[in-house]
Parts: structure tokens; sequence; C-alpha cells
């Protein structure tokens, strides 16, 4: 540093250094690694893929190897490689102070690569045709894993079950699988015993059909039991008549209504055979 001020002061040239300058400061620098504390070999990230899965594996590996906090900084370069090493060695010296700081430095330069999976994609993700249902279903899962948003496990289990072939999706609807093992045991056995009758996959267009078929069914047996139900129960509203009523006389005192069976034993003034005369 004096050499160069001379030359500055007289018009020299500068000395130029191409040393490598660590970028943590000199604090960083002075701690001290545990006792038998060895090297660990880590894996290495070059940009590409989860910069947050290569913190976590770092970390892990340290702590595991009885380094923490602040002393990881130190070997963070040995886990880089290719974009990353060349941004590493490109900090400004001395300008790392904690493992937290550099942490924070590495996230905000490198992003993840991985695509996220939106929640309608993942709805229109269904089984091609010819696909074993085991192979849609982990394909499905794997996807469902890049999904930002939070799915409960029988929600999942749902999504998954409607993306199949309809004449899974039909029968898999009555069983109503809790967990993925179980949808996938289920599936791929109702898929081996259709394979055993010969049919690879669904008529589709034919079951539907039937499907149409059968709940225009259901609808007319419901209208006909509606049907049933209103004329059944109508009649009864106004067939039943209270005997023995009583009704008001002239003077204003109340009468007893004769009964049905009191009226047939009831002996009246004239013979039965005058009954047709007086009534025409």
């Amino acid at each position: 540093m004096i050499a160069n001020s001379i030359r500055a002061q007289y018009g020299g040239p500068l000395q130029t250094s191409f040393m490598y300058s660590k970028s943590y400061t000199k604090s960083i620098d002075n701690l001290r690694m545990s006792l038998g504390y060895q090297p660990q070999k880590f894996q290495q990230f070059d940009g590409k893929g989860s910069p947050k899965q290569h913190i976590a594996y770092f970390v892990e590996t340290c702590e595991n190897a009885g380094s923490r906090g602040d002393q990881l900084v130190r070997q963070f370069v040995r886990s880089l490689k290719g974009n990353t090493f060349e941004w590493y060695i490109d900090l400004e010296p001395k300008v790392i102070h904690s493992w937290e700081h550099l942490e924070k430095k590495f996230f905000n330069r490198f992003y993840s690569t991985r695509r996220t999976m939106s929640m309608m994609e993942l709805t229109n993700t269904k089984q091609r045709k010819g696909e074993p249902v085991i192979n849609y279903i982990n394909r499905w899962r794997a996807l469902s894993f890049d999904c930002k948003d939070r799915l409960t496990e029988l929600l999942a289990i749902e999504m998954c079950t409607q993306g199949m072939h309809w004449g899974l999706l039909y029968i898999l609807q009555g069983i109503k699988p809790h967990t993925f093992e179980e949808l996938a045991t289920r599936a791929h056995d109702i898929e081996l015993s259709i394979a055993s009758r010969g049919n690879k996959d669904f008529p589709i267009p034919k079951i539907k059909k039937d499907k149409k078929e059968m709940k225009g069914a259901e609808h007319i047996v419901k209208s006909i039991m509606k049907e049933s139900i209103v004329v059944n129960t109508t009649p009864l509203k106004f067939s039943k008549i209270k005997e023995g009523r009583a009704e008001k006389k002239d003077d204003g005192s109340k009468r007893r209504r004769l009964t049905l069976k009191e009226r047939r034993e009831k002996v009246y003034p004239f013979p039965n055979s005058d009954i047709a005369d007086m009534l025409e």
C-alpha cells in the first residue's frame, strides 16, 4: 500500500495484486473448528435446481459434522461450482459478517428454476390412453409436489381419481379410498380385473350413454314415487269424518247427529216399497 502511494504521488504505475481476497470478515476467518473436525464432502450447486434444497442439505451436513453458525461461512465455497462459484469469488472482500448475511445474498442472487404447478393444471392432468393406472398416479403425485397450493391428502386423492379413465372413476367413487396407497392398490386391482375380461380400456361413450339413461330412469322412478305419495295421501285428508258430532236445534240446544249404523237400524214410518215412489 505504501509503495502504491509513492507511485501515485510521483506518477508511477500502481502495483496490481491478482491474489484472491476472502469475502468474509477477519472475525469469521479467526473462528476455529471443533477438535477432531473432518472436512465434509458437499453436494455442489451450480445454480440449477432449488437453492433452498441446497442450503438445507449444506446446513444439515455441517451440523452433523459439528460445525454451526458462522463456521458455515468458511465452508460454503466448497459446496459451489460453475456459476455459483463465479458469483462467490466476485463478492467484495470482507463484506460477509455472518452466515445469515451470506445466506441472504445467496438467495437474492439465485432462485429456483423449478416451475410451480397451478391448481388448474393439476386438475386438467388426466390418465393417458393406454397408460397403466399406477404410472398415472405416480405422475400425478410428482406434479402435485410442485403445486403452489397446499393440498390435503383426501383432496389430492379426489383430484387424482377424477383424472382417471371413466370406468375406474365410476367404481372408485363408490369405494372412496382414504390414502394414496389404498387408491393405488384398489385402482390396480380393478385394472387387472378389466384386463382379465379382455377390456383394456373402458368403452367410455357407451358407459356414458348408459349413465345418462340410468339417470333418466332414476328421475322417472322418483317422479312416479312422488305422484303415488300425493295420490295416496290426498284422500286421507278429506275421508276422516267424526261420528257422533253434535248439531244445534232450532231452539239453540245441541242435538246429537245419528251415526251411519244408527241410521240403518232406525225404523221409519213408511214401508221400504214406497221409497222408489218418493224419489220420483
